[in-house]
């Protein structure tokens, strides 16, 4: 089995209304730590962001934070890390976190983790990067996402094999096995019409 040296957490600077969510964010941090993965996250101490790199370094982990300036108040930048980057863009935030991990994972969140989630895919989707994608369904919280994800494919916008870039699973250690995993070779296909 292929094995992972890092991976991005993408999650809520909120805990969310379901304690699920905390429990499954300590999950990961603790899991990752355990795996020997680095986690490369957005650098706040507060909600899920907190949570899971708190317990990534209670657990022996490394962790790579970046921030904002601009969120570093607001987001409070998490002092006890491994490395703390403290970037001027929210696009330089995103281009470290994608080039510091070697996969990608979603916690439950808001817009600001759907979209970080899924810019990630569709550079996979489009040749950018070979890296995967994963939905950690806490609660069911992402189940709504992956029949959208079905939809797309129903309806022609969405080839499965590009779908099948993406995975959502409730089993952390299932996700963290796929995640592990080479994807195939991928191109972008269009349904160019004269």
């Amino acid at each position: 089995m292929s094995t992972l040296a890092s991976v991005a957490v993408f999650c809520g600077s909120r805990f969310g209304s379901d304690p699920a969510y905390e429990q499954a964010a300590v999950e990961v941090g603790r899991t990752l730590a355990e795996r020997g993965i680095t986690l490369v996250y957005g650098g706040g101490r507060v909600g899920l962001m907190g949570a899971v790199a708190d317990a990534a370094m209670a657990a022996g982990g490394e962790v790579v934070g970046v921030i904002p300036r601009s969120l570093d108040e607001r987001e409070v930048a998490h002092a006890g890390l491994s490395e703390l980057h403290v970037v001027e863009t929210m696009h330089e935030r995103k281009a470290i976190m994608a080039d510091r991990a070697e996969a990608f994972l979603a916690l439950p969140g808001g817009m600001g983790t759907l979209e970080e989630i899924t810019e990630q895919w569709t550079w996979t989707q489009l040749g950018i990067h070979a890296k995967r994608s994963a939905f950690y369904d806490v609660a069911g919280f992402w189940r709504p996402l992956a029949t959208l994800v079905d939809s797309m494919v129903e309806a022609g916008f969405l080839t499965p094999a590009h779908a099948e870039l993406v995975t959502f699973d409730d089993d952390l250690e299932s996700l963290l096995d796929t995640l592990a995993q080479p994807l195939p070779a991928q191109s972008k296909d269009y349904d160019a019409r004269p």
